[in-house]
């Protein structure tokens, strides 16, 4: 009963928060498509109609026979089913062209405007039924909380590294934000991550990991705090701008934290004396160019052996769950279940440069 009761909370929090990526065919370009094919029935019809008009009298004849005007009216009236009976097939031939042709062509402009119809009616329903089916599989997946320009760099970083979209849900208050995240693919949730209830539509508690990259440092203390509280083993990195603020995120629960302000400032002073070891920096951080700073597990082959004697460039040693630097005598040899840190060539176009 009680956790009848939390889905149906849930339930809830979800509607109106949680999207699911738009399809690649926009509403104004299906509707669009559904408009030409209704037409081209129609025209269809139209001409059919007025190429075999021997085979049709109309009732209100005034001598001149069947125009095309005529054939496109017949077209229209008997598409729609309302069928006025004023003009009508009465030979054999024309009797069996509408059995065969018109008749589907009825068919096939009913279904178009209907459909869309229906659709749009559907489409509240469509979406609750694919939230539904997302939220009882995902598992694993990655939160974005803000989805400005940290948030935006994590995420195609994310992508970089091969992660698929629908594993990463951006949650933020800003419905551009939201909306240009949902035309990349992505999972999104409108509403402030301050809030465990938006943190549960977003699946904290199943998630693997979650990048806190908001605009203020207090606003990222409560997001950790919450996060933290819902999931007690999600890995949670932040971005703060100010490091008198590292500690009060470490405390909160963070596993990473990452000064975004100095950071900068650092590279900026470097850039002025060794530009060229900025480029190289940069180079590092992008995962689809030149090389990149990854991480992977011992092969048994390496158990026991030399991190310096790789053919990687390995910078690290990741030993339960504690960064080692290769220079460290305690890593001098490998062991099962260590993650070596490297440096790997993220272009294999670039080999033959």
């Amino acid at each position: 009963m009680n956790e009848r009761l939390r889905r149906r909370v849930l339930d809830k929090e979800t509607a109106g928060a949680l999207r699911m990526p738009d399809p690649t065919v926009g509403p104004v370009v299906s509707l669009v498509r559904r408009l030409a094919i209704a037409l081209g029935a129609l025209f269809a019809t139209a001409l059919i109609v007025w190429l075999s008009r021997a085979g049709y009298v109309d009732n209100n004849d005034d001598g001149s026979g069947i125009s095309f005007l005529d054939a496109l009216y017949y077209a229209t009236v008997s598409l729609s089913t309302t069928g006025y009976g004023d003009i009508v097939p009465v030979t054999d031939a024309t009797r069996l062209v509408t059995t065969v042709v018109i008749t589907p062509l009825r068919l096939l402009f009913l279904i178009v405007l209907v459909g869309t119809t229906v659709e749009l009616l559907t489409e509240r329903s469509r979406q609750a039924y694919r939230i539904s089916r997302w939220r009882s599989r995902v598992r694993d997946h990655t939160i974005v909380v803000g989805y400005g320009t940290k948030g935006r760099a994590a995420v195609d970083t994310l992508l970089g590294d091969g992660a698929d979209p629908s594993e990463i849900v951006v949650v933020d208050t800003d419905r551009t934000q939201l909306d240009a995240a949902s035309a990349l693919g992505l999972i999104t949730v409108n509403g402030n991550a301050t809030r465990s209830s938006v943190l549960r539509v977003a699946g904290v508690p199943y998630a693997s990991a979650i990048v806190i990259a908001t605009n203020r440092d207090d606003t990222a203390v409560l997001v950790t705090l919450t996060a933290r509280e819902l999931a007690p083993r999600i890995t949670i990195v932040v971005a703060v701008r100010e490091s008198e603020n590292v500690h009060l995120l470490r405390q909160s629960g963070a596993n990473s934290v990452i000064v975004s302000a100095e950071t900068a400032g650092r590279l900026l002073g470097v850039a002025t004396t060794a530009p060229s070891v900025v480029e190289v920096i940069e180079d590092l951080l992008t995962p689809d160019a030149g090389f990149a700073i990854s991480e992977r597990p011992v092969e048994e082959t390496e158990v026991g052996g030399s991190p310096r004697h790789l053919p990687d460039i390995v910078l690290g040693v990741v030993r339960n769950n504690e960064l080692v630097r290769v220079d460290h005598s305690s890593v001098d040899a490998l062991e099962r279940g260590d993650r070596l840190l490297y440096v790997r060539r993220a272009s294999p176009a670039d080999e033959d440069d």
